[in-house]
C-alpha cells in the first residue's frame, strides 16, 4: 500500500503543511504526518529515516525552517524520493531554509519546492505525480487535477 510520511522540524511548521495534508486528502493519497527534529530529537530522525521503507511508505516530504537539516539529513539515510519544503520564516523570509534544502551535494538529492504554502501544496501535487509513475489511479487524480486548474484559470480570463 502507498503511504507518504509528512515531516516537519517543530510543530509550528505545521500551519504550512496543513496545506500538504489538505491537498493528499484531496487526492485520496494515505499519509502520517509527524514531528521529527533534526537537531533537537537526531536518534528520532535517524531511527525514522532508516526504517522509512521499512515502515511502509512509498516516499517522504520534509518540512523545514530555519537551518533546514531535516529534509537532506533524511535524504541521506533513506533511497525514498524526498521532496523538501522550505518553512517562511522570521529570519530571511526562508530564504536561509531555501539555500539550506536546495545545495545537497552530489548522491543526496533532494526534491526542492518553494518557499511557505505553494511549496506545501506542490510537495502534494508532486508526490501524486511520483505515485502515478506507477498507479494508473493516481495518474488518473493527476489529469483531472490538471485539467480543473485549466478549468479555473480560464473562468478568470473571462472579464
Amino acid at each position: 500500500m502507498v503511504k507518504v510520511a509528512v515531516i516537519m522540524g517543530s510543530k509550528s511548521d505545521y500551519a504550512t503543511m496543513v496545506e500538504t495534508c489538505q491537498l493528499l486528502d484531496q487526492f485520496g493519497i494515505p499519509y502520517d504526518k509527524k514531528v521529527v527534529s533534526a537537531h533537537r530529537t537526531p536518534d528520532l530522525l535517524v531511527s525514522f529515516a532508516k526504517g522509512a521503507r521499512k515502515a511502509g511508505y512509498s516516499l517522504i516530504i520534509a518540512a523545514a525552517g530555519g537551518a533546514a537539516h531535516l529534509p537532506g539529513m533524511v535524504a541521506s539515510m533513506t533511497t525514498l524520493p524526498v521532496i523538501g519544503v522550505p518553512i517562511k520564516s522570521s529570519t530571511l523570509s526562508g530564504l536561509d531554509s531555501l539555500y539550506s534544502i536546495v545545495q545537497m551535494p552530489y548522491g543526496v538529492p533532494v526534491n526542492t519546492m518553494a518557499i511557505g504554502v505553494a511549496g506545501a501544496k506542490n510537495a502534494a501535487v508532486s508526490a501524486l505525480a511520483m505515485l502515478g509513475m506507477t498507479d494508473p489511479s493516481y495518474t488518473q487524480v493527476y489529469q483531472d487535477f490538471k485539467l480543473e486548474q485549466e478549468r479555473l484559470v480560464l473562468e478568470e480570463m473571462t472579464l
